[in-house]
């Protein structure tokens, strides 16, 4: 049985031999976050343009000036202020942070550093060459690349094709991927669940983790555990660019998931991990396309999406599979595990003094939601571990919705 590392790597792998450029679409800036570029960018010219004041203070000639010194204020420049004249000798002007530093002016020097009176501006420390100055271009020169294809797109990087006027952008499609659940004993959200039914919520969660991948949610419903319902379910998630399933892949009498997908042509490459919960996860490919079957307990469903799925989808964006959001912490409680699964633990990390802290929450298993909701994070207990004590550094697994 593969380690989650090992499971995770395996797919990427696989689904890396398959992957082909995207479909792309052109969109506006304002609808590009999480999007993976299709184009490069380049500036349209020089960043910053101009010598740019990084404070509000003087602009003046370092060498004039220095504790004691004192020069005239001859004017002020304020941020986007046209600046033509050179600065005179033995002179400063009063400037804004973000206005162009004028010829002849090699430092600003922080107005917290100054006294003055009427014109007079005197200086109290010691002034450095090209102090509180950004010079012109060098942030980026004219016509750098500073956007490539493949790049996912982030708060800050569509700022920077804004900067440059890249109001629209050709951008990869996000992948489709189609959600099915499985079980006669699931209904629908909206309906009234029978004494012994409960309510699809792992489409719910599922829709939302796609999301949160950079995907489309394809919701298909729930197919029943009969293999005429789900072989026609599954055929319609095959036409979109991946396919969950949730449940019906554990071993039972109606787990019927791994059999309609082999009777279909489907390869498997696992169809277990050593980690609880989710241990019967499972990672295939049917007539081009990534399949995976992961268990229908709610805990197990959304730990084996962020492990497995979710690397998928960043492969099928065109984009490279992102690393597992992990992060060390001090554990704040000792724990005992049984060894020989990779453990993730619904957890609370909190940041105190600096030094985030974590402790596993209470929970009655993977079909656990409320538990869930009120975690943060999962804690990440080695398969080799059966003890650990308070204070020592483990590894948390963060929910990239919450943290």
């Amino acid at each position: 049985m593969l380690s989650y590392e090992q499971a995770r790597n395996r797919l990427i792998e696989e689904i890396g031999k398959k992957k082909g450029p995207r479909a792309t679409a052109v969109v506006s800036v304002w609808d590009a976050l999480g999007l993976v570029l299709a184009q490069e960018v380049r500036t349209d010219r020089e960043y910053p343009p101009f010598d740019r004041s990084t404070r509000d203070g003087y602009a003046l000639r370092s060498k004039e000036a220095g504790p004691g010194a004192q020069l005239k204020c001859v004017g002020e420049i304020k941020a986007g202020d046209t600046v033509r004249e050179a600065l005179a000798a033995g002179t400063c002007l009063q400037i804004m942070t973000g206005a162009a530093v004028p010829a002849g002016a090699d430092a600003v020097v922080m107005i917290e550093h100054t006294t003055r009176e009427g014109d007079l501006v005197r200086f109290e420390r010691v002034v450095e060459l090209g102090q509180n100055i950004v010079p012109r271009g060098s942030e980026a020169a004219a016509g750098q690349s500073i956007l490539t294809p493949g790049m996912r797109l982030g708060y800050a990087e569509l700022a920077l094709a804004a900067q440059v006027g890249g109001v629209r952008l050709e951008c990869a499609q996000r992948p489709r991927v189609a959600i099915l659940s499985t079980g006669d004993e699931v209904v629908l959200i909206d309906e009234s669940p029978g004494e012994f039914q409960i309510r699809n919520s792992n489409s719910v969660s599922l829709a939302a983790q796609v999301r949160i991948a950079g995907g489309q949610p394809v919701v298909l419903g729930n197919a029943a555990d009969r293999i005429e319902d789900l072989g026609e379910k599954i055929e319609r998630g095959l036409k979109e660019d991946a396919l969950v399933l949730s449940g019906g892949v554990s071993m039972g009498k109606y787990d019927l998931v791994e059999s309609v997908l082999k009777a279909m042509g489907a390869e498997f490459f696992f169809d277990a991990v050593a980690i609880r919960p989710g241990r019967p996860a499972v990672f295939g490919m049917c007539q081009g396309k990534a399949v995976f079957g992961l268990p229908g307990n709610p805990v197990s469903t959304m730990v084996t999406f962020e492990l497995f799925v979710a690397p998928a989808i960043d492969l099928l964006s065109g984009a490279e599979a992102r690393a597992l959001p992990l992060v060390e912490a001090r554990l704040a409680e000792a724990l005992r595990e049984r060894p020989g699964l990779t453990h993730f633990l619904p957890a609370r990390v909190e940041w105190r003094e600096r030094a985030p802290e974590v402790k596993a929450l209470r929970w009655q298993g993977s079909g656990d939601i409320a538990a869930l909701s009120r975690a943060n994070c999962f804690l990440v207990v080695p398969a080799d571990r059966e003890k650990i004590d308070i204070g020592e550094t483990v590894s948390v697994l963060l929910r990239k919705d919450l943290v």
